[in-house]
């Protein structure tokens, strides 16, 4: 007997089992996922990595072209007056494509998508063109809501004025670097999702719901052999280390598995003079070998430069 009351409620318990599995099956495929309002965050992200980031016909070799610019802007570029505060603005140049949420304004939620086409006027945006997008905040209905705003529609900003004013080092080119972490792989190892767990410590909050609008591809990774890099940003600022470790992992994780991309460098550096990789790691060698007391210098990048991109992208993930 007491067998069979043990099959008795191995089996409800099989059946709860199976009926809730149902009901996720059955019930989840329902859910609107258009009609969740797109956070501040999404917004951010879409306007600074772009229409896609991966293989598509405007960039079929991933080499980040086809992305637009995000610029913290310090000067009016109608007026060359002083802002206040630096204002982050995104920048699309003639041809860029546009991003989700600008060519079809329904994903970004209701509230938002009414703000971002009758006051932010994006529907006026022309890729021909180009435009400058900023995130603002508004109110419908009551609510507040963050939206995108085209601001060479409402404040005749074009995107050859903005680039006139702004400075080399308030320019990110973070958009193109989403394509160099995607091309490189970094995914395999690292995951852009901390998880509610202990990850909380260590990598810091998971994402919300509405994070992710207009964001494609996700690159959440699928095996975290590596720290996840979500907010890394965040957590480590510093471009100067940024540099060693990508160009040499081992200059500061002495037992780091991640390899080299010093490649990403290009030919020549930051005042054009060619890079001389093999003297570069015979020195290397050497300091490893204790046959000298300082490693050698990771040459300034150019600023045309892929790795630029790629730590452009890093120190974005806040």
């Amino acid at each position: 007997m007491a067998g069979f009351r043990e099959y008795k409620i191995g089996s409800r318990i099989f059946a709860v089992a199976l009926g809730g599995s149902m009901c996720i099956t059955l019930l989840l495929p329902s859910i609107n996922i258009a009609a969740v309002s797109s956070t501040e965050v999404a917004l951010t992200k879409q306007l600074s990595v772009g229409h896609e980031t991966g293989f598509n016909l405007d960039d079929p070799f991933l080499q980040g072209k086809n992305k637009p610019l995000v610029v913290a802007l310090k000067t009016d570029p109608k007026s060359n007056n002083p802002l206040g505060e630096a204002v982050s603005v995104y920048v699309y140049q003639s041809g860029t494509s546009f991003p989700a949420g600008v060519l079809h304004p329904r994903i970004l939620g209701e509230g938002i998508q009414q703000l971002s086409v009758e006051q932010g006027h994006i529907t006026d945006a022309q890729k021909a063109t180009g435009a400058v997008f900023a995130v603002s905040k508004g109110s419908y209905q009551g609510k507040q809501y963050n939206y995108i705003e085209n601001l060479t529609a409402t404040k005749g900003w074009t995107p050859a004025d903005v680039m006139r004013v702004a400075k080399d080092e308030d320019v990110s080119h973070a958009g193109a670097g989403k394509t160099m972490f995607v091309r490189e792989g970094c995914w395999w190892c690292h995951t852009l999702l901390p998880e509610q767990t202990q990850d909380w410590q260590v990598f810091g909050a998971p994402p919300m719901l509405g994070d992710f609008n207009g964001e494609s591809p996700t690159a959440f990774g699928s095996d975290r052999k590596a720290p996840d890099l979500m907010h890394v940003g965040s957590r480590n600022s510093s471009k100067e280390w940024m540099m060693m470790h990508f160009f040499n992992p081992r200059l500061v994780q002495p037992h780091s598995i991640m390899p080299r991309f010093d490649y990403l460098w290009g030919e020549k550096d930051a005042s054009g003079q060619k890079i001389d990789y093999d003297k570069w790691r015979a020195e290397y060698n050497d300091y490893r070998e204790g046959k000298r007391v300082t490693p050698p210098e990771v040459p300034s990048y150019a600023s045309d430069s892929e790795i630029r991109s790629l730590i452009d992208f890093m120190l974005s993930l806040k």
